[in-house]
């Protein structure tokens, strides 16, 4: 019966290339596949010398930088940046075909001296994407260590078919630090306390996200007691998760409205 249905789902020749499996434990834990899936969309891959290649991907081009780390492979300095190079070539190659990546990349070796050690590199990388379907076109290494090539776009990377940009960094990967914030929010409350000083003096509540109340807790107290002491008015700071890390709110303490 089985047989039968796996016959009419991939046809009878792949059907003798296909085996059930018959174990409780899933097919992708078994065998060590959902370990490499997630890998996939890892930044850092690392090499088996100990070495490894990060991965960045920009509108213009997919940039892969190559770090020797912990390897120690060859007899000196100059055999060990070959040898890592060389195994980040094949590692590279397969993450080309993996991640779908296509456009122009550009490799970061790790600096080589030897013009021979370079050719050797670029002959390795040239001989690797002969097998791929999507064709590429390798330009010769450049003094400072940089290959340039482009691989045939097919599809979507991906990057780009997994993930979306992030609503809350706006795909830039990084937010403000809270130092960064805690200036934003003195300079905005000296402002604001400036323009209350010429009246009375009213109450102020600061409300932002939890980590930056913690620098403004730990660090910076002494300048916003000063503010205090300078304006006349009574400074409150209260923490709130659902507020991004780059956003502060100031209000009246007495009747809540936004200043």
């Amino acid at each position: 019966m089985l047989s039968s249905q796996l016959t009419k789902l991939v046809g009878r020749k792949s059907s003798r290339l296909v085996t059930l499996h018959k174990h409780s434990k899933p097919i992708f834990d078994g065998y060590g596949v959902k370990q490499q899936v997630e890998k996939i969309y890892n930044r850092e891959v690392k090499l088996p010398s100990g070495g490894y290649i990060c991965i960045d991907e920009t509108e213009a081009l997919i940039a892969i930088d190559i770090n020797s780390g912990k390897s120690r492979k060859g007899k000196n300095q100059s055999e060990t940046t070959l040898l890592t190079n060389m195994e980040a070539c094949d590692e590279i190659a397969r993450q080309l075909r993996v991640r779908n990546i296509g456009g122009l990349v550009v490799i970061d070796f790790i600096d080589m001296k030897s013009a021979k050690d370079r050719e050797k590199v670029l002959r390795h990388m040239r001989r690797l994407v002969k097998t791929d379907r999507a064709k590429s076109k390798i330009l010769p290494i450049s003094k400072l260590g940089l290959m340039e090539m482009t691989r045939q776009r097919e599809h979507q990377s991906l990057q780009d078919t997994v993930f979306d940009s992030c609503p809350y960094c706006s795909g830039r990967g990084r937010v403000k630090s809270s130092y960064s914030m805690s200036v934003e929010i003195q300079r905005r409350l000296q402002h604001v306390l400036k323009k209350g000083s010429r009246g009375v003096s009213k109450p102020v509540r600061i409300i932002m996200h939890p980590t930056i109340l913690n620098r403004l807790k730990n660090h910076d107290a002494g300048l916003f007691e000063e503010f205090e002491e300078k304006y006349g008015n009574n400074l409150t700071f209260r923490a709130d998760e659902s507020i991004h890390m780059e956003d502060f709110i100031l209000v009246d303490a007495e009747t809540g409205k936004e200043l």
